[in-house]
């Protein structure tokens, strides 16, 4: 028989329950609350009245309630159990006590015929006796037949009271039949009724339900609810995202949540008719250790969820950036050590959400064991099995240890099976991960330095193929962080930022998924120049080790590039690597970031960049292995954040500096670039006449011919011929290999011009990427930006002609940009809980003619026009801009001459100017996050 959820918590003798976060009678006094309702309805003179009493009595008795349990919770913030089941206590109190009034003081029944009975079952989480603070009340009215007028009275005026009450009640009405009849054809009403509570009313109506739900449906139906549930977690886990590691989990509905865990308790109670989750541990599918897992796993994830829903004030389950910090700081994290309390929070949910995924792989394995779920069809398809060499063996197509003892008399098998896993195209079975787990403690120093030991780790990534596979499988069961000891303080690691998606250690697996996918020839036609270096060679041991351990520093006050070299220096050595090996992994993680850096916030066009780049590199080798680490570490960061505009940035700084390394740093200067230049714009325009030729070619200062690619010079010859003083020309173009729209203005300079269009474009929420602007000998303004929508691409054809209008409005002074944009210029609520500290550098030495300006802090729509209107405002000239944006935080590096011509050399007119744009980053902020 299918039993009914079971409430396992003692009864003091009052009848009230034990286990709750705080006594029952400071939750809900019954006799108290039972008193005042029959008081109240004595003077009550319709129905109307008797049910308003109610209400408001059972109001000021379930708010003193609910702030009894949140004010308990709060004093033990990890103690779910006792306040799930305290918060379905309180709805009990309040449910039973809406029947009790309904069915004797406004419909009484003295003599109710057969007919008549009317049993109250609670359905769904709430039959399962958990609830959040704002859970739904999902209810069914059981009657034996057709529901008489008598019961439909009951029903509505208890609805009533319900709603009035504020309470989000799901509600049906059937027989005992309907319910039979239904869950035959609904899976969502079927699962439900798994876990049904008897509440109030006909008890025997009740077991007639569960009698016949088991013999009738559950019994004969097992595989088909099975297979179903698993679709509907597949379909789930795809909305979500169908990563463990979403930046902003769900944590009810999220791969690793608690609907995963509530699955397997559902599938449990349909096949072995359980009424409680330990006695899984006796069927022989969990083990005790494992069954603690589910427990702690289940505790946390309900802690968290109570917390957002108290926070919140209403139904939510989503785990945002603005709701993180405060779960974190309701749960007690804080910061220390060099992380902020949200990222140690964020750490322990996705080891939770980790564990989780691991008891649903032991969970589907032991149905497949016994026949109740099918395996997968390419398990079915591919019945020819694999041998395995012994100590191994397949069995239900996955690896496991056919001899244990032989197994473990050698511990270096606990690396060979992922070995043996790659090589029969097999996953693990939850035996050997159940094995694995348990002699860990086998990993030891002597192994960590054992010469076959390191062969067998460094094949695994070298070797096979599929390097990731092995890598994530050994993460989940703790080997990689005991093989190398120095990983396990990134597994799991979040980076509380809206850059990267994953946990460090995820982004670390993608990384080298990455690097294995090019190598696999699988990216050519997307990384022409990384497939191209790693075809024509480079040390593939030195590179994947370098992937592996490049972030391994984070997550402490060091810069963790600095700190991740220092920790590759003990760690390579001990992976079997040379000395020159070691040498070249520790400069890989200790510059990891330079390319990019250099790449995304320097101009490559001024020549002193691509030499100082090229002397730190030093080497055509050392450049191939930083491009191909950079590269896969970009788009090992999460979908979408490598793009054409990353690409173009660093196949340029990879030519220039390979080509500077070949043929020697002296080439590189501004007057062969100029030469060059004007050559291949006298090419471009042959059609033109000599005179009009000659005009342009004289017109304009060695930084333009310097600065611009060929096909904005050529927009710009055109939009210059011929122009009025008082015109505004204006060119709105695809770039196709940036990703982004070029947009090119001419006209007459005057100050704060550039500002000005930084302003325009923002007004239209343009995210400008790049600019460069200068002066013609004549007077007039060039100026040329790439800019993107607010989702990265740039802008579609039909949205040109108001970007266009928008633009000419505010050059001509019709808008003005500061006054439109104080109402978009905002932060998005949760968005606001991140912090980036501002940071202002001044560079003398990275250009000849112009002092470098870094300003590292928040973004927000109105920032960079913030900053231009400021050098403005203190007579600066911008030659040019480059915006780097990670997440949250941008760089903008400006190229910038005072008044005359000259580089910000005094340290009081450099003081001066950080304290303007400070104050102005300030302001903006405050403004930003205003109401």
């Amino acid at each position: 028989m299918a039993a009914p959820a079971s409430d396992t918590r003692l009864l003091h003798d009052d009848g009230t329950p034990d286990g709750l976060i705080c006594p029952a009678s400071a939750i809900f006094d019954t006799d108290a609350v039972t008193a005042q309702i029959d008081e109240a309805i004595a003077n009550a003179s319709s129905e109307k009245e008797i049910r308003a009493a109610t209400v408001d009595a059972l109001t000021q008795a379930r708010t003193a309630g609910m702030l009894q349990i949140a004010s308990a919770f709060k004093a033990q913030p990890f103690a779910s159990r006792p306040t799930t089941r305290a918060y379905s206590w309180l709805t009990d109190q309040v449910v039973k006590t809406v029947l009790r009034v309904a069915t004797e003081q406004l419909h009484p029944l003295p003599t109710p015929t057969e007919s008549e009975r009317l049993s109250l079952i609670a359905v769904g989480g709430y039959g399962r006796g958990e609830m959040a603070p704002h859970s739904d009340v999902d209810l069914l009215f059981l009657t034996p037949y057709k529901i008489t007028p008598w019961a439909e009275s009951v029903i509505e005026s208890m609805l009533y009271m319900l709603w009035d009450l504020k309470l989000k009640v799901g509600h049906a009405s059937r027989t005992v039949k309907d319910c039979l009849r239904l869950a035959k054809e609904d899976y969502t009403i079927r699962t439900s009724l798994v876990e049904y509570r008897h509440l109030a009313g006909d008890a025997a109506l009740a077991s007639e339900l569960g009698d016949r739900l088991w013999s009738e449906l559950f019994k004969s139906t097992a595989s088909d609810f099975i297979e179903a549930k698993l679709e509907e977690r597949a379909t789930r886990h795809r909305k979500q995202g169908g990563q463990r590691y979403m930046v902003e989990p769900n944590v009810k509905e999220g791969k690793g949540g608690l609907r995963d865990l509530q699955s397997l308790f559902w599938i449990s109670k349909y096949v072995h008719g359980v009424k409680d989750a330990a006695e899984l541990v006796n069927l022989g599918v969990f083990t005790a250790e494992e069954f603690e897992t589910f427990v702690n796993a289940e505790d946390f994830l309900w802690a968290v969820r109570c917390h957002i829903h108290l926070i919140a004030g209403r139904p939510t389950d989503q785990l945002t950036f603005d709701m993180q910090v405060e779960v974190a700081d309701a749960m007690g994290y804080t910061d220390h050590g060099g992380r902020r309390g949200v990222e140690h929070f964020m750490q322990a949910y996705f080891r939770q959400a980790t564990h989780v995924g691991e008891l649903t792989r032991i969970f589907l394995t032991a149905l497949e064991a016994n026949h109740t779920k099918q395996q997968p069809m390419m398990a079915r398809l591919l019945k020819r099995r694999k041998k395995a060499k012994p100590p191994y063996a397949i069995k239900q197509n996955r690896l496991t240890v056919a001899n244990e003892k032989a197994f473990l008399a050698d511990k270096l098998n606990i690396l060979r099976i992922f070995e043996e896993a790659l090589r029969t195209g097999t996953l693990l079975h939850p035996d050997a991960m159940r094995l694995i787990s348990a002699n860990l403690d086998q990993i030891d120093d002597e192994m960590r330095q054992n010469k076959e030991a390191r062969r067998i780790f460094l094949d695994l990534m070298l070797k096979h193929g599929n390097p990731e596979r092995a890598l994530r499988r050994m993460n989940e069961l703790g080997v990689l962080a005991a093989f190398i000891p120095e990983f396990a303080p990134i597994v799991a690691m979040m980076q509380f930022n809206m850059y990267h998606h994953y946990t460090v250690d995820e982004h670390t697996i993608q990384c080298i998924s990455n690097l294995a996918q090019i190598e696999r020839k699988e990216l050519n036609e997307e990384l022409p120049v990384v497939s191209g270096i790693l075809e024509r060679g480079v040390n593939r041991k030195v590179l994947y080790v370098a992937l592996l351990l490049h972030d391994i520093g984070k997550g402490r006050k060091e810069d963790h590039s600095v700190l991740g070299a220092q920790i590759a220096r003990k760690v390579a050595p001990r992976l079997g690597l040379n000395k020159k090996e070691c040498e070249t992994v520790e400069w890989l993680i200790r510059y990891h970031l330079l390319l990019s850096d250099v790449a995304q916030k320097r101009d490559i066009a001024e020549p002193r960049t691509v030499q100082g780049f090229a002397k730190a590199v030093k080497s055509v080798e050392r450049l191939d292995l930083l491009t191909a680490l950079t590269v896969c570490d970009i788009r090992g960061v999460g979908p979408g954040t490598w793009n054409n505009w990353k690409a173009v940035l660093i196949r340029n700084l990879y030519k220039a500096t390979k080509s500077a390394l070949q043929t020697g740093l002296e080439d590189l200067n501004r007057e062969t670039r100029e030469a060059e230049a004007k050559r291949a714009l006298r090419a471009a325009l042959s059609d033109w006449d000599g005179k009009a030729l000659k005009i342009e070619m004289g017109r304009h200062y060695g930084p333009y011919w310097q600065g611009l690619p060929l096909a904005a010079q050529i927009v710009f010859a055109r939009l210059l011929r011929e122009i009025a003083d008082d015109e505004i020309s204006i060119d709105l173009m695809l770039d196709e290999d940036r990703d982004a729209t070029r947009a090119c203005f001419a006209m007459v300079d005057h100050p704060g011009l550039f500002s000005r269009m930084t302003g325009a474009l923002a007004l239209v929420g343009a995210n400008v990427v790049d600019a460069r602007t200068y002066t013609s000998k004549d007077g007039y303004a060039t100026a040329v930006f790439w800019v993107q929508d607010n989702d990265g691409n740039p802008y579609e054809a039909n949205r040109l002609p108001r970007l266009r209008k928008m633009i000419e409005r505010t050059l001509k002074g019709e808008v003005v940009a500061q006054d439109a944009l104080k109402d978009k210029d905002k932060i998005k609520k949760r968005e606001r809980a991140f912090k980036v500290p501002t940071n202002i550098s001044f560079d003398n030495d990275g250009s000849e003619i112009y002092t470098i300006i870094e300003v590292d802090t928040r973004d927000r729509p109105g920032l960079l026009y913030d900053l231009t209107r400021t050098l403005a405002n203190s007579h600066v000239y911008i030659a040019s801009a480059v915006i780097a944006t990670y997440g949250e935080q941008v760089v903008d590096t400006f190229y910038v001459k005072d008044m005359v011509g000259l580089k910000y050399h005094s340290e009081a007119k450099r003081a001066g100017l950080e304290r303007k744009l400070r104050e102005a980053i300030a302001q903006g902020a405050e403004r930003a996050v205003a109401g």
